[in-house]
Protein backbone atom coordinates (compact mmCIF):
# COMPACT_ATOMS: atom_id res chain seq x y z
CA UNK A 1 0.00 0.00 0.00
CA UNK A 2 1.18 3.89 -1.00
CA UNK A 3 1.17 5.98 1.29
CA UNK A 4 0.15 9.27 -0.32
CA UNK A 5 1.35 13.18 0.09
CA UNK A 6 -0.75 14.22 2.86
CA UNK A 7 -2.19 17.75 1.64
CA UNK A 8 -1.70 21.03 3.50
CA UNK A 9 -5.34 21.48 4.13
CA UNK A 10 -5.76 23.64 7.28
CA UNK A 11 -9.36 23.84 9.90
CA UNK A 12 -11.74 27.01 8.15
CA UNK A 13 -10.45 26.65 4.83
CA UNK A 14 -12.80 25.93 1.99
CA UNK A 15 -11.86 23.37 -0.12
CA UNK A 16 -13.54 21.24 -3.28
CA UNK A 17 -14.82 18.21 -2.91
CA UNK A 18 -15.98 16.89 -6.75
CA UNK A 19 -18.80 14.90 -5.53
CA UNK A 20 -20.27 17.54 -3.09
CA UNK A 21 -18.77 20.65 -4.37
CA UNK A 22 -17.62 23.52 -1.74
CA UNK A 23 -17.21 22.55 1.41
CA UNK A 24 -15.79 24.01 4.69
CA UNK A 25 -12.89 22.36 6.43
CA UNK A 26 -14.15 22.52 10.59
CA UNK A 27 -11.17 20.12 12.24
CA UNK A 28 -8.74 17.52 11.68
CA UNK A 29 -9.82 14.63 14.06
CA UNK A 30 -8.07 11.13 14.82
CA UNK A 31 -10.54 7.83 14.46
CA UNK A 32 -9.82 4.83 15.50
CA UNK A 33 -11.37 2.14 12.37
CA UNK A 34 -10.95 -1.36 12.25
CA UNK A 35 -7.93 -0.87 14.73
CA UNK A 36 -5.88 1.87 12.56
CA UNK A 37 -5.83 4.89 13.90
CA UNK A 38 -6.89 7.27 10.99
CA UNK A 39 -6.54 11.29 10.28
CA UNK A 40 -9.65 12.39 9.23
CA UNK A 41 -10.42 16.11 8.02
CA UNK A 42 -14.31 16.99 8.96
CA UNK A 43 -15.31 18.92 6.01
CA UNK A 44 -19.03 20.40 6.56
CA UNK A 45 -21.19 21.60 3.85
CA UNK A 46 -23.88 23.96 5.08
CA UNK A 47 -26.23 24.29 2.30
CA UNK A 48 -26.45 20.48 2.11
CA UNK A 49 -26.94 19.81 5.92
CA UNK A 50 -23.65 17.36 5.44
CA UNK A 51 -20.75 16.23 7.31
CA UNK A 52 -17.86 14.19 5.16
CA UNK A 53 -14.70 12.50 7.07
CA UNK A 54 -12.49 11.72 4.65
CA UNK A 55 -8.82 9.96 5.48
CA UNK A 56 -5.98 12.70 5.11
CA UNK A 57 -3.82 10.38 3.52
CA UNK A 58 -6.47 9.98 0.92
CA UNK A 59 -8.16 13.38 0.22
CA UNK A 60 -6.01 14.05 -2.96
CA UNK A 61 -6.49 10.28 -4.34
CA UNK A 62 -10.40 11.70 -3.97
CA UNK A 63 -9.38 14.82 -6.08
CA UNK A 64 -10.77 17.52 -2.69
CA UNK A 65 -8.32 19.90 -3.59
CA UNK A 66 -7.83 24.14 -2.81
CA UNK A 67 -10.45 26.70 -4.18
CA UNK A 68 -9.58 27.39 -7.24
CA UNK A 69 -7.30 30.65 -8.46
CA UNK A 70 -8.88 33.68 -9.04
CA UNK A 71 -7.79 33.95 -11.94
CA UNK A 72 -9.10 30.57 -13.43
CA UNK A 73 -12.43 31.84 -11.91
CA UNK A 74 -12.57 34.78 -13.99
CA UNK A 75 -11.32 32.29 -16.72
CA UNK A 76 -14.31 30.17 -15.98
CA UNK A 77 -16.57 33.04 -16.15
CA UNK A 78 -15.48 34.27 -19.51
CA UNK A 79 -16.53 30.24 -20.50
CA UNK A 80 -19.94 30.95 -20.15
CA UNK A 81 -19.70 34.08 -22.83
CA UNK A 82 -19.03 31.35 -25.31
CA UNK A 83 -20.96 29.87 -27.85
CA UNK A 84 -22.89 26.56 -26.64
CA UNK A 85 -21.35 23.18 -28.07
CA UNK A 86 -23.73 21.03 -27.93
CA UNK A 87 -22.81 17.68 -29.30
CA UNK A 88 -25.47 15.66 -31.48
CA UNK A 89 -25.31 12.26 -29.90
CA UNK A 90 -28.19 11.33 -27.97
CA UNK A 91 -29.17 13.08 -25.13
CA UNK A 92 -28.33 9.84 -22.42
CA UNK A 93 -24.62 9.77 -23.61
CA UNK A 94 -24.66 13.57 -23.19
CA UNK A 95 -26.15 13.80 -19.82
CA UNK A 96 -23.61 11.36 -18.91
CA UNK A 97 -21.01 13.67 -19.89
CA UNK A 98 -22.35 16.71 -18.36
CA UNK A 99 -22.67 14.65 -14.78
CA UNK A 100 -18.89 13.55 -15.50
CA UNK A 101 -17.98 17.46 -15.77
CA UNK A 102 -19.94 18.16 -12.93
CA UNK A 103 -18.62 15.61 -10.30
CA UNK A 104 -14.94 15.85 -11.77
CA UNK A 105 -14.82 19.14 -9.85
CA UNK A 106 -12.91 20.87 -12.16
CA UNK A 107 -14.54 24.30 -12.30
CA UNK A 108 -13.67 24.84 -16.12
CA UNK A 109 -15.76 21.96 -16.77
CA UNK A 110 -18.58 22.71 -14.49
CA UNK A 111 -18.84 26.48 -16.33
CA UNK A 112 -18.83 24.38 -19.83
CA UNK A 113 -21.75 22.50 -18.53
CA UNK A 114 -23.46 25.44 -17.57
CA UNK A 115 -22.78 27.50 -20.67
CA UNK A 116 -23.88 24.60 -22.67
CA UNK A 117 -27.53 23.99 -20.84
CA UNK A 118 -28.26 27.50 -20.31
CA UNK A 119 -31.44 28.75 -21.95
CA UNK A 120 -32.76 32.23 -23.07
CA UNK A 121 -36.72 33.11 -22.84
CA UNK A 122 -36.76 32.81 -26.43
CA UNK A 123 -35.20 29.35 -26.73
CA UNK A 124 -37.17 26.24 -26.70
CA UNK A 125 -37.71 24.84 -23.28
CA UNK A 126 -35.39 22.31 -21.43
CA UNK A 127 -36.62 19.05 -20.25
CA UNK A 128 -36.82 17.87 -16.65
CA UNK A 129 -33.52 16.06 -17.02
CA UNK A 130 -31.75 18.88 -18.55
CA UNK A 131 -32.89 21.79 -15.81
CA UNK A 132 -31.66 19.03 -13.09
CA UNK A 133 -28.16 19.00 -14.62
CA UNK A 134 -28.12 22.54 -15.20
CA UNK A 135 -28.99 23.72 -11.89
CA UNK A 136 -26.22 21.05 -10.08
CA UNK A 137 -23.73 22.78 -12.55
CA UNK A 138 -24.80 26.03 -11.75
CA UNK A 139 -24.74 25.69 -8.23
CA UNK A 140 -21.61 24.49 -8.10
CA UNK A 141 -20.28 26.90 -9.88
CA UNK A 142 -21.47 30.04 -7.96
CA UNK A 143 -20.33 28.28 -4.65
CA UNK A 144 -17.18 28.13 -5.98
CA UNK A 145 -17.46 31.29 -7.25
CA UNK A 146 -18.87 33.13 -3.82
CA UNK A 147 -16.37 31.63 -1.77
CA UNK A 148 -13.37 32.55 -4.28
CA UNK A 149 -14.47 36.41 -4.44
CA UNK A 150 -15.56 36.47 -0.69
CA UNK A 151 -19.56 37.53 -1.35
CA UNK A 152 -22.15 35.30 -0.67
CA UNK A 153 -24.28 33.03 -2.90
CA UNK A 154 -26.75 35.37 -4.05
CA UNK A 155 -24.33 37.81 -5.18
CA UNK A 156 -22.12 35.29 -6.69
CA UNK A 157 -25.08 33.79 -8.24
CA UNK A 158 -26.08 37.68 -9.84
CA UNK A 159 -22.40 38.00 -11.34
CA UNK A 160 -23.03 34.56 -13.18
CA UNK A 161 -26.14 35.69 -14.53
CA UNK A 162 -25.18 38.58 -15.62
CA UNK A 163 -22.20 37.07 -17.27
CA UNK A 164 -24.71 34.49 -19.20
CA UNK A 165 -27.34 37.30 -20.03
CA UNK A 166 -24.06 39.34 -21.78
CA UNK A 167 -24.06 36.30 -24.40
CA UNK A 168 -27.87 35.98 -24.89
CA UNK A 169 -27.56 39.88 -26.15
Amino acid sequence: MTKSKKPDFRPNEFVVYPAHGVGKIISIEEQEIAGFKLELFVITFEKDKMTLRVPTNKATDVGMRALSAPDVVTKALETLKGKARVKRAMWSRRAQEYEQKINSGDLMAIAEVVRDLHRTDDQREQSYSERQLYEAALERLTREVAAVSGVDEAGAQKKVEEVLMLRAA
